[in-house]
């Protein structure tokens, strides 16, 4: 087991380097920089002190010595200094973490919560009323962009109750009602389009394991439905599940953009998309590797999860 996360770990840190020359090289070839964006929105452009600023924030030097000075700086713990703020990036990033990961961890408890019981009860009443009801109530899932549903949302309790939600971000610790309510509106938004690929999911690999010859041996001896269906069928069709929840929410970290900004939540994704329009490179460069580092170490914990939910698969080492 130890001898296999290192080898995971060694490959997620030539992942993680491969991806930073990807996205420095990316960045850069995309048209403008900041001085243009500065200069642009000014209406005029002075060539001295458009070279001094290139120049202040190392910008004239080629692009394979920034990007080694990139690489110096966080080896020394430093993620450099926003280009619009003029402060560490750090400090503009840590608060917005902690709003995206909450709601991604929210929106996948709702996902799986209504993804995995309906996916093993269409499963088990396949081609009955119910199983076409929960198969249009997916595809209506699939069908439907989150961000539209949370703005209904947002309608309907305009319409009905006169009410809406907070339009600034309230912290825990502020108004824990308020501040619970302001996400689990977009969570439910996310986690129904998220619990509709888990459903499918759910109910294709149960249907393949209910035609196993153990399950059709249990249901011989007279065993209980709710044993046969949740303690074994459930059981061992439960790894392509995990998969999709991981997948899910790795996806969520940096996919929730249009969400976070229907609901004016002050997330990762939604400050990726404003640093990319200012060219604020050293942001964009540090929120795209979190993400990436988010996607790594999701993948690695479905990878982990296998050994424990299913005693057949065995890590080499």
């Amino acid at each position: 087991m130890k001898t296999y996360i290192a080898q995971r770990l060694g490959i997620a840190v030539l992942t993680l380097v491969g991806m930073s020359i990807v996205i420095f090289v990316l960045l850069r070839l995309a048209p403008g920089d900041i001085v243009d964006v500065l200069f642009s929105a000014a209406g005029y452009v002075n060539p001295v002190e458009k070279k001094a600023i290139l120049q202040e924030l190392g910008m004239d030097k080629p692009v394979w010595q920034q990007y080694l000075d990139w690489m110096g700086q966080i080896l020394r713990g430093d993620l450099g200094k926003s280009y619009r703020y003029d402060l560490p990036a750090w400090q503009i990033i840590r608060p917005l973490i902690p709003v995206t990961v909450e709601l991604a961890i929210l929106s996948t408890i709702v996902a799986v919560v209504l993804g995995v019981p309906t996916g093993v009860i269409s499963a088990v009443r396949q081609d009955g009323a119910l199983d076409y009801a929960l198969r249009v109530f997916s595809l209506a899932g699939l069908s439907m962009p989150s961000f539209w549903l949370g703005m209904v949302i947002i309608l309907t309790l305009v319409s009905w109750l006169a009410w809406i939600p907070p339009l600034t971000y309230v912290r825990p610790t502020e108004n824990f009602w308020l501040h619970t309510v302001q996400f689990m509106l977009p969570a439910l938004a996310v986690g129904y389009r998220s619990s509709a690929l888990i459903m499918r999911i759910t109910r294709s690999a149960m249907l393949e394991v209910l035609r196993e010859d153990y399950i059709r041996t249990a249901w011989a001896k007279g065993q209980n439905e709710r044993v046969v269906v949740w303690r074994h069928a459930l059981k061992n069709a439960v790894l392509p599940v995990v998969t999709v929840i991981g997948i899910e929410f790795a996806f969520l970290i940096g996919g929730l953009v249009v969400t976070e900004t229907v609901f004016n939540l002050p997330g990762v994704a939604r400050f990726l998309v404003e640093a990319i329009l200012w060219r604020d490179y050293p942001v964009v460069q540090n929120l795209v590797m979190f993400i990436a580092i988010i996607v790594i170490l999701s993948n690695l914990a479905v990878d982990l999860l296998y050994g424990v939910l299913d005693p057949r698969v065995r890590y080499a080492g």
